[in-house]
């Protein structure tokens, strides 16, 4: 072994290793100060059940402890939380879903944040409550779909919260427009060994051949058993849609630019425009491709302005950090240029679900003409599955959609489209985590459950207590 090349690689791993692989849980350095702005996942795809319909979910607040009362996890009231929808392929948001959220406080004379069993959403029990407004921008002009929604409670225990599916389910509302709406706690379904990839991105399976050697073992889910806070859409096509059948979806959460502190226990004094402090489209991008000196910059920019950050998808810094990590079991290495990526995470694969008329942009692309795989039919590996589900990613976001597996293999040119398709072991990279630990629903809004409070185990392979 050269050992020059080893203390390189280390060193390059440790620019990388503390932000990859979590699809946007702290993937800045700001943001990791701000949780309840912290865009953490995004979702796009066609609804199984009404494929005349597509479902956008977007995640905020990485991996929520349920136990962590009595000040529960919530929307901030200071964040302004959009959707956005490019359906010309110009990096622009003609269509924006804005959310602003309001807490209400019933009972401030008590530390409890329910005072009782909450058995609806109008409970006297329901002690701290959030609603919240949604407005739709067509290309600015402003048109308010819902006000005073209310949201559920987060999952406290049998106690509190006893029949918490029912909560839910009367949280979902449907707007003036006919969109349906979901805004609350959610489980945390993006599975991935955090614990391993941290660790100077290791990959529990292929622990043998790392540089420095473990022994080889199942993954571990390090999302197992916490929660998020999500907003989920269900809209009909036809009303994101022009001539062409893609649409371009990502997520961001922005601030007011003053915030000043009052003391006395007063809440701050905001002011001024918002401004944007959170970004989430594809997901792994900002975490592996972009490295620590601009990514607070990519959380702060547009899609249309990606063009800035192309040299690290053309050439990006993990795809060879991984031969070199794992050395003496890859035979084929992709060339620079990574045409392949630039399809994958900026423009979409040409014939699939790259817009007629393209701007570089990093966002989630999905062709909606593309009928649905129907629910338990679903490969984990999208596109790469055997044989290829076409609805699946990189062409929108699944929910039940292995994107570290499948980023992994992209990076190492695995896919249709890279220099290493069939090549072993480029085709078979994986972190060893293949499912969600619970189930996710089979009706909208899809996302789990949220684990109770009270249940507060975290069940991964490493901790199965």
């Amino acid at each position: 072994m050269d050992f020059r090349i080893a203390r390189t690689a280390l060193a390059l791993l440790g620019l990388v290793a503390g932000s990859a692989l979590a699809s946007s849980h702290r993937e800045a350095p700001l943001i990791s100060e701000d949780p309840g702005a912290d865009n953490t996942d995004v979702y796009a795809f066609v609804d199984p059940n009404e494929p005349d319909k597509v479902v956008l979910i977007s995640n905020f607040i990485p991996l929520e402890e349920p136990a962590g009362g009595p000040n529960f996890h919530k929307f901030s009231d200071n964040v302004l939380y959009d959707i956005n929808i490019d359906n010309d392929g110009d990096g622009k948001a003609e269509i924006t879903y804005q959310f602003a959220f309001r807490t209400e406080i019933q009972n401030p004379d008590t530390f409890l944040y329910n005072t009782g069993p909450i058995t609806s959403l109008d409970d006297p029990d329901f002690n701290i409550r959030q609603s919240y407004r949604v407005i739709r921008r067509d290309r600015g002009v402003a048109t308010v779909l819902g006000s005073n929604l209310t949201t559920p409670p987060v999952n406290i225990g049998p106690r509190s919260t006893p029949n918490y599916e029912a909560l839910a389910a009367a949280a979902v509302h449907t707007l003036s427009d006919g969109t349906k709406v979901f805004a609350g706690q959610r489980d945390e379904a993006f599975p991935v060994d955090l614990g391993s990839v941290f660790d100077l991105l290791g990959l529990r399976p292929f622990n043998g051949a790392h540089l420095i050697p473990l022994a080889p073992g199942a993954g571990a889910d390090g999302t197992s058993g916490f929660n998020v806070h999500t907003i989920a859409l269900q809209v009909p096509i036809s009303r994101l849609v022009t001539d062409d059948p893609v649409i371009g979806v990502w997520s961001d959460a922005r601030r007011p630019k003053v915030s000043v502190l009052q003391g006395g226990g007063r809440k701050p004094k905001v002011s001024g425009p918002f401004v944007q402090v959170s970004r989430l489209g594809m997901p792994l991008v900002n975490e592996v491709v972009i490295p620590l000196r601009f990514k607070d910059r990519w959380n702060s920019s547009q899609p249309k302005d990606d063009g800035q950050f192309a040299p690290y998808v053309i050439d990006p810094e993990p795809a060879a950090l991984i031969p070199v990590l794992f050395p003496n079991v890859f035979t084929c290495a992709p060339t620079v240029p990574r045409n392949d990526l630039v399809a994958i995470f900026a423009t979409g694969v040409p014939g699939l679900n790259q817009p007629k008329n393209v701007t570089v942009a990093e966002m989630i692309r999905l062709n909606t003409s593309i009928p649905p795989t129907p629910l338990g039919q679903r490969d984990r590996l999208g596109l790469l599955a055997t044989p290829a589900q076409l609805d699946g990613f990189p062409n929108g976001r699944r929910l039940e959609d292995d994107v570290v597996d499948i980023e992994l293999r992209a990076l190492a040119g695995a896919t249709p489209l890279g220099d290493c398709n069939g090549q072993s072991p480029n085709q078979d990279l994986g972190d060893g985590v293949d499912a969600n630990d619970v189930p996710f629903l089979t009706e909208f809004p899809y996302m789990p459950t949220p684990h109770q409070g009270y249940d507060h185990e975290h069940g991964h392979a490493d901790n199965p207590s």
